[in-house]
């Protein structure tokens, strides 16, 4: 039996078992209290409930913790858009810097996250009381599961509680970034001999092994400095710093990690960038950890990274459609000028009878022949890959409830915005607000900003399910981190080389005669910074890159510029007014 199966069985039988941990609501996200005895009698299924917690919306869904990460940086945002996407301002408030210890994005990732660390603790406890064969191993990827939701934890709030695991009458602990960095370390690598090689034991890139291990460490490494220094005000950090453990600095010990996956036989660039995002991604080559997502009637998968920039009249089929929410801004887009020929800034789709969709105006109509899995035969319409913007054009949806047709063909037209039927729909790089401060669009203006179409929109299950194996680290991650780890140690060449093994491995589309990426001649910060955006945009990434490369601060579109206390976020009202955490440094 494969594992991925055997744990959704277990996902399955344990489904009550998750709702338990769930309705630990009131004290769980500062005691992080104990499960009744029962719940942890199965070891499988409490490790198993540690694993779903990541897909449950945590880093699969576009207000988890992508918001944090994405939308306070100069890579996202989403603007209220005329009558949508208001919600109280929450949205706003990220991009803006105007969140307080009241905002529901804040709050609702607390929650997430802490209740992740609490279903570990319940794995480990389960793990521990057990006498299966495989003890060693869930104990380890137990572990190694909650240091990841305790350093995204003290990646976004400078602060994470603890209890230990084993202890019958455990105190809580508050873990702080500056102190519990290394901590964190050395503690994952004492877990490296009891995790799997990755392929063996039954694992795969949906469970934490070796792998795994040595992609997490590299982004400790690389983000050290920065939890140990937060609040230095000229964005001075001392990358360079002894390590932890073993030899040399914090960068050497990211480009040791980082070369053992490069080296190890087991991932491979895809030339086809886009297929580490698609629905059949699977098997994808570049996949060291990544989020197991299936449409199987137990948790779905998430589609919400697809969905969430579609805009409502775009049209997978005549039972999907997308929600106009985020897109990227101004400044993101600029970044890739010169660089539209860059195989992973867009790509266009061709049918099996070899009709591209060109998406400019020319296109009439497209083959009806992809069916979408599992519905009453409803023609499936692929949109373009990547980075869209400008005029768009695609499927209408006829008040009968079918998309228009062309003979036995979809018929392509030009689309305007569902709630703005008279504005044209023109994803335009620019925005202009009304209020540079605030990003509120009136109803005619709801359709600018650039959108994202990377990941594939899977249309199997309705508009919010999917297919998609959603990266958390992959091998073009592994070598950004080595390129960066270079390049602060003065290896520009080096660096530059890591980054052009990027550029020039993936390929565009034979439209465009399968053209590889071009290769960089020179490298310096502002460069660099641009390459990670390239590789990773979209990715849960931006907001660690932009603080190490000092430009989280600064000035943007609908932002001021920042004090360096917004470098992390306030602990929730609600958990504050427990009277155990004290308040982050300027939210009193």
């Amino acid at each position: 039996m494969k594992t991925k199966t055997f744990f959704r069985i277990k996902l399955l039988t344990i489904f009550s078992f998750i709702l338990i941990l769930n309705s630990c609501t009131d004290l769980d996200e500062v005691f992080l209290d104990e499960i009744p005895g029962n719940a942890v009698s199965d070891p499988a299924g409490s490790l198993a409930a540690a694993y779903d917690r990541l897909g449950d919306g945590t880093f699969t869904d576009h207000g988890a913790v992508f918001a944090m990460q994405e939308y306070t940086t100069d890579e996202a945002i989403l603007p209220t858009r005329g009558s949508d996407w208001g919600d109280g301002g929450k949205w706003r408030d990220m991009h803006e810097f105007t969140w307080s210890p009241t905002n529901g994005v804040v709050g609702g990732n607390w929650d997430l996250l802490t209740n992740g660390i609490t279903r570990c603790i319940t794995a480990i406890q389960s793990a521990e009381q057990s006498s299966i064969p495989e003890k060693k191993l869930f104990l380890a990827e137990a572990k190694a599961l909650m240091a990841y939701y305790t350093y995204t934890t003290l990646d976004l709030y400078g602060q994470a509680p603890y209890k230990d695991p084993m202890d019958p009458k455990p105190e809580l602990q508050i873990l702080k970034a500056d102190t519990q960095i290394d901590q964190l370390i050395k503690d994952v690598e004492a877990l490296i001999p009891d995790l799997a090689d990755s392929g063996s034991q039954r694992t795969y890139h949906g469970r934490f092994t070796k792998q795994a291990a040595y992609a997490f460490l590299s982004t400790m490494y690389l983000n050290r400095a920065v939890f140990k220094d937060r609040y230095n005000a000229a964005s001075n950090f001392n990358f360079n710093e002894p390590a932890v453990s073993g030899s040399g600095t914090d960068m050497d010990r990211v480009i040791y990690y980082t070369t053992l996956l490069i080296d190890s036989g087991k991932y491979s660039l895809e030339s086809d960038y886009f297929k580490n995002f698609a629905r059949n991604n699977e098997n994808g080559s570049e996949l060291i950890f990544a989020i197991s997502q299936k449409i199987d009637y137990i948790r779905n998968g998430s589609n919400s990274f697809a969905y969430v920039s579609m805009e409502r009249n775009q049209r997978a089929s005549a039972a999907n459609r997308g929600t106009n929410a985020s897109c990227i801004t101004p400044e993101f887009y600029a970044s890739w000028a010169g660089n539209h020929d860059d195989p992973r800034f867009e790509q266009h789709y061709q049918y099996a009878d070899g009709t591209w969709f060109m998406n400019d105006g020319t296109d009439v109509s497209v083959p009806a022949t992809d069916i979408v899995p599992k519905s009453a035969n409803l023609p499936w319409f692929h949109f373009n890959r990547g980075i869209q913007a400008g005029l768009q054009y695609g499927p209408i949806l006829l008040p009968s409830g079918s998309l228009e047709m062309v003979g036995n063909r979809i018929k392509v037209s030009p689309l305007y915005m569902e709630k703005s039927t008279t504005t044209r729909m023109n994803f335009t790089p620019s925005l202009t607000f009304a209020d540079p401060t605030k990003s509120v669009f009136a109803q005619n203006e709801i359709n600018q900003g650039a959108r994202v179409f990377k990941y594939e929109f899977d249309p199997e299950g309705g508009n919010g399910n999917s297919n998609v194996d959603i990266p958390l680290f992959r091998l073009g991650g592994v070598y950004a981190m080595r390129a960066e780890a270079l390049f602060r140690k003065g290896s520009t060449g080096a660096a530059m080389d890591d980054l052009n093994k990027l550029r020039t491995s993936r390929k565009r589309e034979s439209l465009f005669g399968n053209a590889p990426g071009k290769a960089l001649t020179a490298l310096d910060a502002e460069q660099l910074y641009k390459e990670l955006g390239f590789e990773l945009y979209w990715e849960l990434q931006r907001r660690p890159e932009s603080i190490r490369f000092g430009k989280y601060d600064l000035a943007g579109t609908a932002k001021a510029a920042s004090q360096p206390f917004r470098r992390l976020f306030p602990i929730p009202q609600t958990v504050i007014d427990q009277k155990v955490f004290k308040q982050n440094e300027g939210y009193n």
